[in-house]
């Protein structure tokens, strides 16, 4: 498949990829949150759902406009495409394209698109991980979570081979490499928990094996499954979102910490971001170059 067939998918907004490989991971909280915090920040946000069987993104983001209705409140909200859900019918590929096609054109003015993938494997979470700039990847602290990206030996707990969502991640930078090089960012999302984590050294090793960056993640609080109904985030204050509170007296500031993970995540909105991505953008424009997909994009 040529990179020309792709050229209207791959436009002038960053397009970050959630995504684990893994059900539970907290996928959906980490995508809306992530784009709330970017609408916060000025951005024009984009959101996409390729669960369309599922729609958990699709879900949050409805509840967030009728949460905002019913309290009659002012609430950012991102422009949302979902691809419909499958009905229980195998779509061809042609056709899981063509409404990948129309869901992006929908979205292209926007400075950034957050996609949340479904845990399985499959042509459209493919091919969003080729056309990914950012992808992201919430991780529990969890061996079994580590699996995905790679497996450990159960004695010395040493990193011994690499995982399905690893190496699918993998193809899909190689492809991008070959247009774009060097601006394809995998980041790992390591959830805190209470104490030292228990991945912590094999899940080290694992990034300097597969290559990726870990950034620090959030910890776990019973009010994200209460704002989800809502379809609030942390970044939404308590009087605008006509709440008392978020949070009870835990001495967690969630708020602050959803804001170091951003900026760790190195997202172009800010002036040298703008200017790295307006850079990368015309180089793609002027190439003139195959993009050989199949082996990424062909089912297995």
């Amino acid at each position: 498949m040529e990179y020309g067939a792709f050229r209207t998918l791959r436009s002038s907004p960053h397009i970050l990829v959630v995504s684990s490989g893994k059900g539970g991971s907290g996928k959906t909280t980490l995508a809306m949150h992530l784009a709330v915090g970017l609408l916060k920040a000025g951005q024009k946000v984009g959101t996409l759902d390729l669960d369309g069987d599922q729609g958990g993104l699709t879900h949050y983001v409805e509840n967030r406009r009728i949460w905002a209705n019913w309290r009659s409140i002012e609430l950012g909200h991102p422009l949302h495409r979902k691809i419909p859900p499958s009905n229980g019918m195998d779509r061809t590929e042609a056709e899981q394209l063509d409404a990948f096609e129309q869901a992006a054109a929908a979205l292209e003015q926007c400075d950034l698109v957050v996609v949340d993938t479904p845990p399985c494997d499959g042509y459209l979470v493919r091919l969003a991980h080729m056309l990914a700039d950012t992808v992201v990847t919430p991780l529990q602290d969890s061996f079994l979570d580590l699996c995905a990206l790679g497996p450990t030996d159960p004695v010395t707990h040493g990193i011994i081979g690499t995982g399905s969502h690893a190496a699918m991640v993998e193809l899909a930078r190689r492809a991008r490499g070959r247009v774009d090089p060097g601006f394809f960012d995998w980041v790992v999302l390591a959830n805190r928990t209470v104490g030292e984590s228990v991945i912590k050294n094999s899940l080290a090793e694992a990034g300097l094996r597969i290559g990726f960056r870990i950034v620090s993640g959030c910890s776990e609080h019973v009010a994200y499954r209460q704002l989800f109904p809502l379809g609030l985030t942390v970044f939404d204050s308590s009087d605008e979102a006509g709440l008392e509170s978020h949070f009870g007296r835990d001495g967690i500031d969630p708020q602050r910490e959803w804001r170091v993970l951003m900026d760790a995540l190195r997202l172009p909105i800010n002036e040298r971001g703008l200017r790295r991505a307006a850079a990368q953008t015309e180089w793609v424009r002027r190439k003139d170059l195959s993009l050989p997909t199949d082996e990424l994009l062909d089912e297995r």
